[in-house]
């Protein structure tokens, strides 16, 4: 990225922050007389829209003002979920997909909120497959078996009248950049993709065979993940946790220079029209106002493990969640008007 663009992004971001902290009327500094901030280690799993509020809650000081000093730290796909069970972290911000089949292994996670309900892909493709039926005999890429991505993609396809493995070659590819990558050179013939990465695709001469976000297909794309004895034992912390990110999302969607400035930083991204296009699909299709999680975000996820995986069938979906601390973020946002 150019210094002269970095710095507009710096500027815009410090203007932002600058409202922020004058509306919550003070400063970040915490005052003397405060205790000391609750330390926090929280993973995220993938740099992609998808964690625009965690980004911006950490930016703009909210965790700082309900008592968190987080550290955020990107450690990919399943390996946030091994950071979370040895301790290394405190909660992981990723797909439900690593979550359940932890549990099935018998480990004690629970996921206590989820900021993404549904897929929130477009499903890209090169220039000559113009109609679904062209997608036979092709190959689809994937991060890998079993991941967010994999499940989507068969979800996505049998949406369509396709059946995976048979119709289509799945292809394991890594995370969603060498997804990316991977169909801008030709190695797979589509693939889910999602803003901004899929529009600079379409720049490229890719296309959308479909919308799966518009498609609303429940799911736990980005999940909020703890230890269940964490979350007996630092209760109150995680509900702090909880209310920061609900206020951080209603912020973010109030304010689109600020949330497009926390974009540009993390995406690493400098281009203006893409990441205002990424924020409007973001705002638009992805994020509600109260991170619900339900068992119904559960059901593909566990059909589609339980096949490779029988423990993951034996699980009651219902164990693998607890909405409460939602549920006491929307009563005291309901209370404040």
């Amino acid at each position: 990225m150019a210094a002269g663009a970095w710095d507009r992004s710096g500027l815009a971001l410090a203007a932002g922050l600058m409202v922020v902290l004058a509306g919550c009327g003070g400063s970040p500094t915490t005052s003397r007389s405060s205790p000391a901030p609750v330390h926090l280690v929280v993973a995220y799993s993938e740099r992609y829209e998808g964690q625009l509020p965690v980004w911006l809650t950490q930016e703009s000081g909210i965790f700082k003002k309900h008592g968190l000093d987080v550290d955020l730290q990107y450690i990919a796909s399943s390996n946030a979920i091994a950071a979370l069970v040895s301790g290394q972290t405190q909660i992981s911000q990723g797909g439900g997909s690593e979550a359940v089949s932890a549990v099935a292994g018998g480990e004690d996670l629970v996921i206590i909120g989820n900021l993404i309900p549904v897929y929130p892909y477009v499903f890209e493709v090169v220039p000559s497959i113009k109609a679904v039926s062209d997608l036979r005999g092709k190959k689809i890429g994937v991060s890998q078996p079993g991941s967010e991505s994999d499940i989507a993609t068969r979800a996505a396809l049998e949406k369509v009248g396709l059946q995976p493995d048979r119709d289509v070659t799945i292809v394991p590819v890594g995370s969603s950049q060498n997804r990316t990558a991977a169909l801008e050179r030709g190695a797979i013939d589509g693939g889910l993709d999602q803003p901004p990465y899929s529009i600079l695709l379409e720049r490229q001469g890719l296309h959308p065979l479909f919308d799966l976000a518009s498609l609303k297909l429940p799911t736990v794309n980005n999940g909020i993940i703890v230890r269940r004895s964490y979350l007996r034992t630092h209760r109150d912390v995680l509900q702090r946790y909880v209310d920061a990110l609900v206020e951080g999302i209603a912020l973010m969607k109030k304010n689109e220079t600020l949330s497009i400035s926390v974009l540009e930083k993390y995406l690493k991204l400098n281009d203006r029209a893409a990441l205002q296009a990424t924020y409007r699909f973001a705002t638009r299709e992805l994020f509600p106002s109260l991170p619900t999680i339900d068992t119904e975000q559960l059901q593909d996820i566990v059909t589609v493990l339980a096949a490779k995986n029988p423990r993951v069938g034996r699980l009651r979906p219902s164990s693998v969640i607890d909405d409460s601390l939602v549920e006491n973020a929307g009563r005291t946002r309901s209370a404040r008007g």
